[in-house]
């Protein structure tokens, strides 16, 4: 049973019964674990409060229902968001007699009318956990609806309704839903909603939906040169107006975009599959950013929408050089194709699936073979129509797959070097890749022989290799440098990776592209991964700061239910799976306990291949730039004064950014 649920604590040492249960009713399981429903209780955290209602309003707009949405920032951290919609049912509820409607999807996990499709298409919000997850996390809640020319509105205190429904009166000219609320501050403490950011968030959503018109209102002493007080967003050209502010005045490799919309096909059944809609261009002389939006929820760590447009460039501008005659295009990887662009790729189907409830990847795998689809033969069109237009891009990825493999043939000279050099031996225990074909190779560094094995036999043998470990690594931040020298884990790390350490280290010389720490999905494994990342922030931190430094990401649980099985990565994860894919069913649940648990094949499709996997880039915040600073904030977290240790997380827990780990 969930320990969201039941939370079972002894009431004196070995007394352990019916006494000791404690039933969570109603919201309170997400006061107690907001962690679950929304990450954390940290400033993402915060603002994913916003975005769970600006989506519901987004759901009514995208159904073709609300054409207006209106954002306000109040003082004392109070949010309002409303929409000219069809307004949140009112009426009682037919299975809760003697309650609104309105009061059931405020006060109940799981509520609302997103479950069958019949009210929305395709919509952000899927598990019914969203506003009701804001209510029960906010000191006060106020829901107003104009709904058949009358306005009714009910409070709320931390999930709890302060009384029934009110009918205000009449409203003729008004209709649709506002949600007020203020965010606890027994959850969240004193942490306030940033103007810029919700500023920033609202301007988004208008920009993916070009028949909306969002306002923006705060209070003047919220106000600053980059939040004015009031504004108005609306965008006909959709991704393609938000593409061309992205751009400015920066010359691109293209003088147009590759930008446009496009329907799926309809399903057997004849509904609508969705749409897509995109917006590329390759700046010469800056680096890009990425965006990936899904039913206008932001899935910063990509997906498989992503994987589809990486597909569809890929194979385009292949075809395209066999076209023109350049025989070397087949060598093109979607990452020559991918860096260095300004990308933004915006889907709606129905029934998506996330990697979590905060919707940071899609994994829905029909989303990959749709977009593919779908964008496949516009980019033909837009390559072929303008031969010049097509041979200029052409020939600034092929310039960039030169040099990429050019870097990785010095790596396999140097590699050779030192599988052959007498004086430099690699480790024993190192199962090193061939380095053969065009695929860039990856070191993962794993903990224990079993975890080893495993690996080794889910790995690509011509870009994987396995380096195992012993237990708990040396803690570099508190330890002389006689002692890291003198230890053997440390010896075998460095000589395996060849790029040299602290004044010397050059990620130039590295062996590899990528260093991917995988260890188990517990506290354990998270304390080895650690200890690894201290290694290499005080030891090798040019690797860090070049972008070579990884995290694998195993799954924690195995649901099975008949012949479909999912992977869970966390206890979060797990929820949702629960609630969406296998609502109603019999689950089977398995809990990897380590990676030396994991069979090969389960190992390689779910932390291991790179069309399945998903990795997190470890990188150093702009502050910690140079190596003194580094050397400063590993001693402030790993060093031997736990005080500075705990004044850190205190200062910086709220700045935690999910897309890069910050130390």
């Amino acid at each position: 049973m969930s320990d969201d649920l039941f939370d079972g604590t002894p009431t004196s040492s070995g007394d352990y019964d019916s006494s000791s249960i404690e039933v969570l009713e109603g919201l309170e399981p997400v006061r107690r674990r907001p962690g679950m429903y929304i990450g954390g209780t940290d400033d993402r955290a915060l603002h994913h409060l916003a975005a769970e209602v600006l989506d519901n309003a987004m759901d009514e707009a995208v159904a073709g229902h609300a054409s207006r949405i209106e954002v306000r920032l109040e003082e004392g951290n109070r949010l309002s968001i409303a929409d000219n919609g069809r307004g949140i049912p009112v009426d009682e509820h037919p299975k809760f007699p003697g309650k609104s409607t309105l009061e059931v999807i405020l006060s109940t996990l799981h509520s609302g009318g997103k479950f069958s499709g019949k009210a929305y298409a395709t919509s952000g919000g899927l598990h019914g956990v969203g506003v009701s997850v804001v209510n029960a996390l906010s000191s006060h809640t106020r829901v107003e609806v104009a709904r058949d020319k009358q306005l009714f509105a009910q409070e709320f205190s931390k999930g709890q309704a302060l009384g029934k429904i009110e009918n205000l009166g009449a409203t003729p000219n008004r209709r649709g839903t506002t949600v007020s609320f203020t965010p606890d501050t027994e959850i969240f403490g004193d942490r306030k909603f940033k103007p810029h950011r919700l500023f920033k968030l609202a301007r988004s959503k208008a920009y993916l939906f070009a028949g909306v018109e969002i306002r923006w209102k705060c209070a003047p002493s919220l106000a600053s040169d980059d939040v004015p007080e009031e504004a108005v967003f609306k965008f006909p050209g959709g991704l393609a107006d938000h593409l061309s502010e992205q751009i400015g005045e920066r010359e691109c490799v293209t003088a147009q975009p590759f930008t446009g919309k496009q329907d799926f096909p309809d399903d057997d059944g004849g509904q609508s599959m969705g749409r897509v809609e995109w917006a590329v261009a390759w700046p010469l002389y800056s680096d890009g950013s990425t965006s990936w939006y899904c039913n206008t929820v932001p899935t910063p760590d990509g997906g498989t929408h992503e994987q589809g447009l990486r597909g569809a460039l890929t194979k385009g501008l292949r075809a395209f050089g066999d076209l023109v005659g350049v025989k070397k295009a087949k060598d093109i990887t979607a990452d020559d194709v991918m860096n260095g662009g300004e990308i933004m790729l915006s889907v709606f189907i129905r029934d998506p699936q996330f990697q979590s409830q905060t919707k940071d990847r899609l994994t829905s795998p029909e989303a990959a073979r749709l977009v593919e689809n779908a964008m496949r033969d516009h980019f033909d069109i837009f390559l072929s129509d303008n031969m010049e237009r097509g041979k200029a891009l052409l020939g600034v990825v092929m310039e960039r797959m030169d040099e990429r493999l050019r870097r990785k043939q010095e790596r396999e000279i140097k590699r050779k070097s030192a599988t052959n050099a007498k004086k430099l031996r690699l480790p024993g225990k190192l199962t090193d890749c061939s380095g053969e074909g065009d695929a860039e190779t990856e070191l993962f560094i794993v903990e224990g022989d079993s975890a080893g094995g495993s690996a080794k036999q889910a790995r690509d043998r011509k870009t994987q290799a396995i380096l195992p470990i012993r237990g708990k690594i040396l803690n570099v931040a508190s330890a002389t440098a006689d002692k890291i020298r003198a230890n053997s884990e440390i010896a075998d790390l460095s000589l395996a990776l060849g790029c040299g350490t602290r004044k010397d280290c050059d990620a130039e010389n590295l062996r590899y592209d990528r260093v991917i720490i995988m260890t188990d999905a517990d506290v354990d494994g998270a304390h080895i991964a650690t200890l690894l990342m201290t290694f290499f922030f005080q030891e090798m931190p040019d690797l860090v700061r070049k972008g070579h430094l990884f995290l694998a990401q195993p799954p924690l649980y195995r649901l099975t239910s008949g012949k479909e099985s999912r992977y869970a990565a966390d206890d979060a994860h797990r929820a949702v799976l629960e609630e969406t894919v296998f609502k109603g069913k019999k689950v089977e649940v398995g809990r990897f306990k380590g990676l030396g648990e994991m069979n090969p094949q389960q190992l390689r499709e779910t932390t291991m291949n790179p069309e399945t996997r998903s990795l997190v880039r470890i990188t150093l915040p702009t502050e910690f730039e140079d190596r003194a600073a580094v050397k400063e904030l590993v001693d402030r977290l790993m060093g031997r004064n736990p005080e500075h240790r705990f004044n850190f997380i205190q200062n910086r827990a709220g700045e935690v950014d999910r897309e890069t780990i910050d130390a």
